[in-house]
C-alpha cells in the first residue's frame, strides 16, 4: 500500500485526517472528504463480535475520521490483524489472488497518469480563464467600463429571467443616480458575494465588514509541487498593512487511486495596525482577593472570532503532545472544515463570483441540506464559556496573555 501518513505525526497516537484511513483529495471540485473504507478495514479483525460492533458503528462514524480513529485505538493491535481467511484458500485461489493484484497495481499506474494530464489540463484552462478574472478586476475597481456590446450581451444572459420594461426603467434611473453622484466601479463586490455564500458568511462579523470592503481580488494559482495558494489582495486599509494576504494547500507527495491527498495548509501572518486585530479582543475582568477582599481591573486578550483566522489554519500537536479524545475530534472538525473552505474559493467563488454577488449560484448549491461543512466548526462550546466564567481569580500568570499563532507562519505580500 502507499504510505500516506504525516512524518511529524508517526509517533502521534490521537486521530487526526493523517492517521486515519486516507480520505483522497483530488484536484477536481468534485472532491468532498468522506470515510468510504471504514467497513472493509474493520472486516480485518479476528474477533468476530468485534467486527459485527464496528461495522454497526461505521455508519455513525461515516465523516469523521476522528471518532473512527478513537474506536480502532480501543481495539488495539486487533485492527489490521487478518481473519485468517486469505491465508485458509487453497493455492490455486492465493495465485489468482496476486494475478489480481498485479492488474491492480496496472489500473493504479493508469489513475495516476489520469490525474496528472487532469492536472495539467486545469492549470492550462486556468491560464486561459486568467485573462477574464484580470479583466473583472478592472471593472469591479473602476479601471475599467463595459463596452455597450459587452452590457448587451451580458444582459442576455439573464433576459428570460426579467420583464423588459422594468429593466428599462431601472436603467433610466440608474442612469439619472449615475449623474447625480458617480460611482466607481462595483463598490464592496467581494465583500458581498462573500456574505451571500451561506458557510462563508457564517464567518464574517460586522468588524470583519469594515475590512473585506477593501477586499479587491481573489486569485487562484497552483504549485510547483501538488496544491495549490489562495491570495486575497486588498486595497490600502485602516486595519493591515500588507497587500495581499495567502493561504497555501499543500498535497501528499504520493497519490491514492490516482487523486491527491490533502495533507496540511499554510496561512500567512498578517500586519496588523495597532489595535486593529481583529482575531483578538480584550476582555475587561474585575478580580477580588481571596485574603485581603480587595477587588481589581485585569485585562486580558483572547482569540476573538472572524473570518481572518482564515488566515491561521489549524495546526497539527508535536510528537510528544498529547492530546485527548475530544480534542482530537474537535481537531478532526476544524481542519476538514477549513480544508472544504479552501476548495469552496478555488472552485466556486472565484470562477463564478459574480453569480455570487447577484445570489443567481444560490439557486444552483442546495446548501440548506449541504452536510460537507461542520456546523461544530463555526459554534462556539456552552460548557468553555461556563469554565471561563469559573476561572480562578486570583491566577495572576494568565494576565495580558497574547494568544498563540503559527511560530513559522509565512509573510503576507507587502506589494
Amino acid at each position: 500500500g502507499v504510505e500516506i501518513k504525516n512524518k511529524k505525526l508517526e509517533q502521534f497516537t490521537a486521530p487526526t485526517p493523517q492517521n486515519t484511513p486516507i480520505n483522497p483529495a483530488p484536484i477536481t471540485s468534485s472532491y468532498r472528504p468522506t470515510v468510504n473504507t471504514i467497513s472493509e478495514d474493520m472486516e480485518t479483525i479476528t474477533t468476530k463480535g468485534i467486527v459485527r460492533a464496528a461495522s454497526g458503528l461505521a455508519g455513525a462514524f461515516t465523516g469523521n475520521p476522528a471518532l473512527l480513529s478513537m474506536l480502532q485505538g480501543k481495539l488495539g493491535t486487533l485492527v489490521g490483524r487478518s481473519s485468517g481467511y486469505i491465508e485458509s484458500l487453497p493455492a490455486p485461489v492465493k495465485r489468482r489472488i496476486n494475478g489480481l493484484k498485479y492488474l491492480q497495481s496496472k489500473h493504479a499506474e493508469l489513475e495516476s497518469q489520469f490525474q496528472e494530464e487532469v492536472l495539467a489540463l486545469e492549470k492550462k484552462y486556468l491560464e486561459l480563464y486568467r485573462p477574464l478574472y484580470e479583466k473583472r478586476t478592472e471593472v469591479v475597481t473602476g479601471k475599467y467600463e463595459p463596452t455597450d456590446e459587452e452590457v448587451a450581451l451580458g444582459e442576455k444572459v439573464d433576459a428570460e429571467e426579467e420583464d423588459e420594461q422594468e429593466g428599462k426603467k431601472d436603467e433610466k434611473k440608474d442612469e439619472e443616480e449615475e449623474e447625480k453622484e458617480p460611482v466607481n466601479g462595483i463598490p464592496e463586490f467581494w465583500l458581498t458575494l462573500l456574505k451571500n455564500h451561506p458557510q462563508i458568511g457564517e464567518t464574517i462579523t460586522d468588524a470583519d465588514e469594515e475590512a473585506l470592503k477593501h477586499l479587491i481580488d481573489v486569485r487562484m494559482s497552483y504549485m510547483d509541487q501538488p496544491g495549490f495558494q489562495l491570495e486575497f489582495v486588498f486595497e490600502e486599509n485602516d486595519f493591515f498593512t500588507n497587500k495581499s494576504l495567502t493561504k497555501t494547500y499543500y498535497y501528499q507527495d504520493h497519490a491514492y487511486g490516482g487523486d491527491f491527498v490533502y495533507d496540511h495548509a499554510e496561512g500567512c501572518e498578517i500586519q496588523w495596525k495597532e489595535g486593529k486585530d481583529l482575531t483578538v479582543t480584550v476582555e475587561t475582568k474585575k478580580q477580588r482577593h481571596k485574603g485581603t477582599n480587595k477587588t481589581r481591573v485585569v485585562k486580558r486578550t483572547v482569540p476573538a472570532d472572524s473570518f481572518f483566522t482564515f488566515f491561521s489554519p489549524p495546526a497539527f500537536p508535536d510528537e510528544d503532545e498529547e492530546i485527548d479524545e475530544e480534542e482530537a475530534e474537535g481537531l478532526d472538525a476544524k481542519l476538514e472544515a477549513d480544508y472544504e473552505m479552501g476548495e469552496e474559493f478555488k472552485d466556486k467563488v472565484i470562477p463564478h463570483a459574480i453569480d455570487y454577488f447577484t445570489g443567481k449560484a444560490l439557486e444552483y448549491e442546495d446548501f440548506e441540506g449541504d452536510e460537507d461543512f461542520d456546523d461544530d466548526f463555526y459554534d462556539e462550546d456552552e460548557d468553555e464559556e461556563e469554565d471561563d466564567d469559573e476561572e480562578d481569580e486570583d491566577d495572576d500568570d494568565d494576565d495580558n496573555t497574547q494568544p498563540t499563532k503559527g511560530e513559522n507562519a509565512p509573510e503576507c505580500k507587502q506589494s
